[in-house]
């Protein structure tokens, strides 16, 4: 695998860079009312769970009408969109410019190592709501721009084998919210986690 300091680009590939979930820019009032809506769903979401809680619920904890709310995010889904956003950015910061090896600075081979170890992390904290975000439609996980992000960064990762747009979706395919939240019963957080490292370095 080609050394990758920059993070940025991979051949005539678009820069991972701008390939980052950008911060929301708003009205002052709109911030406010967003900020309520993420405030109300995050907590009741941690204290009945994402299935348990209706849209509506979210409104009038929130304080704002269910039309605007349901202008706003669309559904519940696009409200677990939303309030993954900060936590993606965070992980997108941390592999653009933060230490390596998750950041640049370390061999191929260990920042993919890297990442799959910070993703899994990520995807765990927040299980239910990414599975929402990426089941909600067929199709809804590929239309997400942070998995244009993951994409490409592993891709980058993988560049001088055969096909590492194709690897790249394979090794993502293993990271999918639905099926780790099928697994993790079965085989445990440890298994899963040791499998996917021996996915990532059998793709080198």
């Amino acid at each position: 695998m080609a050394q990758d300091n920059s993070g940025l680009r991979s051949g005539s590939a678009i820069p991972l860079e701008l390939l980052r979930t950008p911060p929301v820019k708003e009205r002052a009032d709109a911030s406010r009312n967003r900020a309520a809506v993420l405030e109300a769903a995050a907590r009741l979401f941690a204290e009945h769970g994402v299935e348990a809680v209706s849209m509506d619920q979210v409104a009038a904890a929130a304080g704002v009408g269910k039309g605007t709310l349901f202008r706003r995010f669309g559904d519940k889904a696009g409200l677990a969109a939303a309030l993954l956003d900060t936590r993606e950015r965070v992980l997108q910061e941390a592999i653009l410019s933060g230490p390596a090896p998750l950041g640049p600075g370390a061999p191929p081979a260990e920042r993919l190592a890297a990442f799959v170890d910070a993703y899994l992390d990520y995807l765990l904290r927040h299980l239910a709501l990414v599975r929402m975000s990426e089941t909600a439609a067929p199709g809804a996980r590929y239309r997400i721009g942070a998995y244009r992000f993951w994409h490409r960064h592993v891709a980058i990762l993988l560049d001088g084998t055969p096909d590492p747009e194709h690897t790249a979706h394979a090794l993502l395919a293993a990271l999918a919210a639905e099926h780790v939240s099928a697994m993790l019963p079965e085989l445990g957080e440890r298994r899963i986690r040791a499998g996917l490292h021996r996915l990532a370095r059998s793709l080198g």
